[in-house]
């Protein structure tokens, strides 16, 4: 249990004891029995949490894991008994001695009772420490502190060594940054995820021949995670240097030493390896700026301190790219037969090696290490191409903590999101909305006063993209996370830590889930079919966590007939299980926050005992899916989604749905009145007034079905062309499919006031002409996309989007041109095609000389490689 699993079950607490909203609760004679004892518990827990958690207590490391598995003790017994009191209230009696009806905790008031008496003699313990011992002790500290975590000169710092590949070129726009006609004090920053060469291409530059004649005086310095200022002085006096009695000089005198050896110089320092933006803020203004064009270069791994320490508008943050697979390559070859050639029959699965390294030169050089020193055996090159992870991350050699200080370094409540990832599949692509409510369900994100969990969710994620731990694959078009992906050597990473700290149970084998028997588990990813119930005598309750990406699989079965081994379950995603039946058993897992499964038949009606359901997840076969009108009842669901539509005929009360995905509203509006992200269906003849949908960001229209064959549409028939329809002024992102609006309708969308994405898919709008007032303008819009619209004709001029930034038009076959004053748009900084239509491409072509003549080369044309390449050869002529 973390400080933010800590957090959860106090919140838990709180409720059981104070609340009696939650339908868990709702005064249960059995729970509010035993509320005194709870409140007992709930007081010692808080006080030992003040105690050990808040402050400095390296000491007590001991004394907080036992705390923590005495609260994980006391949270399994608690939810226990409030699943036996749930079932026993819906008329369910489990034969198990697992449910009680009655709380017993006097183990572990016993165990908090004797950390908390071993806590004082701790402390008495050290009270009585002689004063002079620990005054000598604490300069110990901080002289071992200082040796390990401050490097003094340039090169003690082992780089990968000196063959590298694919640098030269990031050498010559660092360079070229460095030495511009720029006389004030300026700095680079070189960011870039762990053994991405940050060090080493600093290391090129430092003595690049050009860079030594231009500056009269360079020096180096390693910050590191943990620093002094004084060493930091010390290191760049001894790297210029400058001769030091380090025993007899203050700090105040370091600093005069340092600023009279930089006075008036054209000076170029490197600052290799900061962690903070703290560090930065507390570093500069030991460097003086005498417009002598001097030069800082900083290397770190986070994005936020490369763009802090950036001093001038034009300053440079370079982001270092990885390898492409032909780098890969080449490094492998030159590390491993050090100039000679690859033998031909190595060079398929030498390949695939340096394919799988995924671009980072530490993988690269982990694994050309590990190949020369064995004889050149096909086999066994055979055999790591197939595994190349797994034999990255048993690397014994100080390579790889090169990655763990980007975990050490990692604030407490990112920690468990961050290791949360290794339980996935390899090249596992992670939507990222679809991860930040695992983290939700897994009690992850700490709530703050005024931030969704989603929001905080978001943030905790953009941190660690910004830490350069994660690989963004996919951008939303207001430039959020989409997606992103883990490299093998992260993940590798991820899967080390998780086994050492048992975070996780990953089971690929009958072999590796043997010690589930022994010890407790929290949470499981399986890729293999198990009976888990067979290796767990008796079943003990213990499993929070459990994700199955198997099909077919057994384990529904399992779960359904033995929930009592089950029944503690926050987390479960059977969605790649398909049953034949809906097992019944699943709808007493009470502590559910997050499901996702397969079901064949319906809507089952047992789902509605799982009201702590935060995120509801539903495949089915069937072509829609009807909710009950008590779906309401599931009070604390804000996502549901579905594989198919779901219909809702009728609802009881209002819900706080956040997301919902395929719904047939009708005139149900009105009961999701906190919704944000909403995609619906419509039928003819009905009014849409969405203008109630005060919270409403993100909206899909889709009119089911396409247009009939006629100038009228059966009534029923899905569609959008007779709807009124209304929209809010919070509406952000819409996209259309299928309506047949006229497209007079689209005054309504040019109004919003926060429009930002527009979408037009196919059919979504009917008629010949798109015609837009000269004067109105999309005043937010900054993606436009036209795809598989009928139309010939489009007018339009740059004064109706002022803010576009993005305009794609695919499979529009019949319009005659893009209007050429979308060029002039001066906002606008890519246009997407699919070149299938030779009218749009000579829109384009035209639109590009128009744009070169008047000196703009910023617009981008993208598409196809190859017919950009034809379009630039026409262009050309």
């Amino acid at each position: 249990m973390t400080s933010t699993g800590l957090e959860l079950f106090m919140e838990n607490l709180k409720q059981l004891i104070y609340s009696n909203d939650n339908p868990l609760i709702n005064n249960h004679p059995s729970i509010v029995s035993e509320r005194p004892q709870l409140q007992l518990l709930y007081e010692e827990l808080d006080s030992m949490i003040q105690i050990l958690f808040h402050g400095e207590h390296t000491e007590l490391q001991y004394l907080k894991r036992r705390f923590k598995n005495t609260a994980e003790e006391a949270q399994d017994i608690i939810d226990l008994f409030v699943s036996g009191v749930h079932c026993r209230k819906i008329g369910y009696s489990p034969r198990s001695d697992v449910f009680r009806t009655f709380l017993n905790l006097d183990h572990v008031m016993r165990s908090i009772k004797s950390i908390k008496e071993e806590l004082i003699k701790t402390s008495m313990d050290n009270m009585k420490m002689d004063s002079s011992q620990r005054t000598k002790s604490q300069h110990m500290q901080c002289a071992a502190a200082g040796t390990s975590n401050s490097r003094s000169t340039l090169g003690s710092k082992k780089l990968f060594d000196e063959i590298v590949v694919g640098l030269d070129h990031h050498v010559e726009v660092i360079r070229d940054k460095l030495v511009e006609d720029q006389k004030q004090l300026d700095v680079v920053s070189i960011v870039g995820m762990g053994g991405l060469g940050k060090t080493t291409l600093a290391t090129k530059v430092f003595n690049d021949r050009f860079i030594m004649y231009h500056f009269d005086i360079r020096a180096w310095v390693t910050v590191s995670q943990i620093y002094k200022r004084r060493d930091v002085l010390i290191q760049i006096l001894a790297s210029l240097g400058v001769q030091v009695d380090i025993e007899n000089t203050n700090d105040f005198k370091l600093r005069e030493m340092l600023h009279k050896s930089l006075k008036g110089q054209r000076y170029f320092i490197v600052i290799d390896d900061i962690w903070s933006k703290e560090a930065w803020d507390n570093l500069k203004v030991l460097f003086p700026d005498d417009d002598t064009s001097s030069r800082i270069l900083l290397t770190s791994r986070l994005n936020e301190v490369g763009l802090h320490a950036k001093s001038k508008p034009n300053g440079l943050v370079h982001f270092l790219s990885y390898l492409t697979e032909l780098q890969s390559w080449e490094l492998l070859c030159k590390k491993v037969f050090h100039g000679e050639e690859c033998p031909e029959w190595l060079i398929k699965h030498g390949m695939q090696i340096a394919n799988k390294c995924q671009g980072l030169p530490l993988s690269v050089v982990v694994i050309a290490g590990l190949l020369a020193k064995e004889p050149i055996n096909t086999d066994l090159w055979e055999k790591i191409a197939h595994d190349v992870g797994s034999y990255i991350a048993t690397d014994k050699n100080e390579h790889m903590e090169t990655l763990n200080l980007s975990y050490n370094y990692l604030p407490l409540h990112l920690r468990d999101c961050f290791l949360y990832l290794g339980g996935f599949p390899e090249d596992f692509k992670f939507p990222a909305r679809w991860l930040i409510r695992l983290w939700m369900a897994e009690g992850f994100i700490q709530e703050a006063e005024n931030q969704s969990f989603e929001d905080i969710g978001e943030a905790y994620l953009l941190d660690l993209v910004s830490r350069n731990l994660l690989i963004v694959a996919e951008r939303r078009s207001n430039g959020g996370v989409k997606s992103f992906k883990v490299h093998d050597l992260v993940r590798a990473l991820c899967l080390r830590i998780a086994q050492e700290e048992r975070f996780f149970q990953r089971i690929n084998s009958t072999e590796s889930y043997k010690f589930i028997v022994s010890d407790k588990q929290h949470r499981m990813f399986t890729y293999q079919d198990i009976h888990i119930v067979k290796f767990a005598h008796p079943p003990t309750p213990s499993l929070r966590t459990l994700f199955c990406f198997l099909t077919p699989t057994s384990l529904i079965y399992d779960i359904a007939e033995h929930f009592r081994s089950f029944a503690l379950l926050r987390v479960l995603d059977l969605q790649n299980c398909e049953p034949i039946n809906f097992p019944e058993g699943i709808s007493l897992l009470v502590h559910l926050r997050y499901l996702a499964i397969w079901h064949l038949f319906g809507f089952p009606s047992s789902l509605l005992n799982l009201t702590s359901l935060q995120t509801l997840i539903i495949k089915t076969s069937q072509s829609s899916l009807p909710l009950p009108s008590n779906i309401s009842d599931l009070v604390n669901l804000k996502h549901l989604s579905s594989n198919k539509k779901f219909c809702l005929p009728s609802i009881n009360r209002p819900m706080n749905l956040q997301t919902i995905s395929k719904v047939e509203l009708g005139d149900l509006v009105e009961y999701f009145p906190v919704i944000k992200r909403l995609s619906s269906i419509f039928y003819s003849n009905e009014k849409h007034d969405f203008k109630l949908l005060r919270y409403l960001e993100t909206l899909k229209l889709t009119g089911y079905g396409r247009k009939p064959s006629g100038t009228e549409l059966p009534k029923g028939e899905p569609n959008c062309r007779n709807n009124q329809i209304t929209f809010p002024t919070t509406l952000k992102k819409l996209t259309l499919e299928r309506c047949y609006l006229p497209w007079s309708d689209m005054s309504i969308i040019q109004s919003l006031p926060n429009l930002e994405v527009l979408k037009l898919g196919e059919d979504s709008f009917d008629g010949p002409l798109w015609k837009t007032d000269d004067e109105a303008q999309f005043r937010q819009l900054k993606l436009l996309r036209l795809d598989m619209l009928n139309f010939r004709q489009w007018e339009a001029y740059s004064i109706n989007f002022p803010c576009l930034k993005q305009f794609e038009i695919v499979g529009c076959y019949n319009l005659e041109e893009i209007p050429l004053e979308i060029g002039d748009i001066p906002t606008l900084e890519v246009i997407r095609i699919d070149y299938r239509s030779r009218s749009i491409f000579e829109s384009v072509k035209r639109i590009l000389e128009q744009q070169r003549d008047v000196g703009n080369y910023d617009l981008q044309i993208e598409g196809h490689e190859i017919d950009l390449q034809f379009l630039f050869a026409l262009l050309e002529h």
